[in-house]
């Protein structure tokens, strides 16, 4: 029963701040876009909007890591391990430009989703091929721009916490545009708020870290496949060591 009246509790305390900070977004959108048409501003003020809401729940005990690996005004393929919905609200918490990839059901939610319309964060249908190619589209004209891409490249969220197969998109975008890939590791979000559930399930350590960018030149003679490849076996020994953390 607790754990059911602190998950409505919080859901409601959402639903009810998001209407004075989507007013705050659409303030700041037609304010900076003349000067700021990557929306830098927007999407730091968005990250302070869903920090908001980790900040207010003192169980969950994220620990961030590796900002310093993230060198200014470099445009980065980011890719992220993806355990639980609670994830997008802990990378938000890295404060650096992006531009997320995420399915189209978010977009047309009420106030959250409408602001990532403002954001010109990438939409994606999943299975449907001309989707995925107006996505890969918009995501390259986003890295040409010079703003990072973050995607899940496992597509959905992984039952068990393991990393589960990437999928090739984010590593063919990599590829073409010739962009250096920064591998972000999340453990801990699936005890937290598991898979296909909404409620909350005590204390829990999270702990998310940026590691040193993959340049290019490190995979520039791969297939994307082998860079896929590669990348999933790095972030599943990084994945190991930091489950000791949120595990101990």
């Amino acid at each position: 029963m607790l754990s059911k009246l602190v998950s409505w509790s919080f859901f409601v305390i959402v639903a009810v701040t998001s209407i004075p900070l989507y007013l705050g977004a659409v303030i700041i959108r037609l304010a900076t876009y003349p000067f700021d048409r990557r929306l830098r501003f927007l999407h730091l003020y968005t990250c302070f909007w869903a920090s908001l809401y980790t900040w207010m729940m003192p169980p969950w005990r994220i620990r961030i890591e590796g900002r310093e690996n993230v060198r200014k005004d470099t445009a980065y393929m980011i890719v992220s391990n993806h355990q639980s919905q609670l994830d997008i609200l802990v990378a938000f918490r890295l404060f650096f430009h992006f531009k997320w990839v995420s399915k189209t059901e978010i977009f047309r939610l009420p106030l959250i989703g409408w602001n990532m319309v403002l954001n010109r964060y990438v939409r994606l249908k999943r299975g449907d091929r001309a989707s995925i190619e107006e996505m890969l589209k918009a995501c390259g004209k986003h890295l040409d721009e010079g703003s990072s891409i973050f995607m899940f490249p496992e597509g959905t969220r992984s039952p068990d916490g393991e990393i589960k197969a990437f999928k090739l998109g984010a590593f063919q975008l990599a590829h073409q545009k010739k962009v250096p890939i920064l591998p972000v590791v999340i453990s801990g979000t699936n005890k937290a708020l598991p898979k296909y559930s909404l409620d909350y399930t005590g204390v829990h350590k999270i702990y998310i870290k940026i590691f040193e960018e993959i340049p290019y030149s490190a995979f520039a003679n791969q297939t994307p496949e082998e860079t896929a490849q590669m990348v999933r076996a790095l972030m599943i020994e990084k994945l190991k060591v930091m489950n000791r953390y949120t595990e101990g």
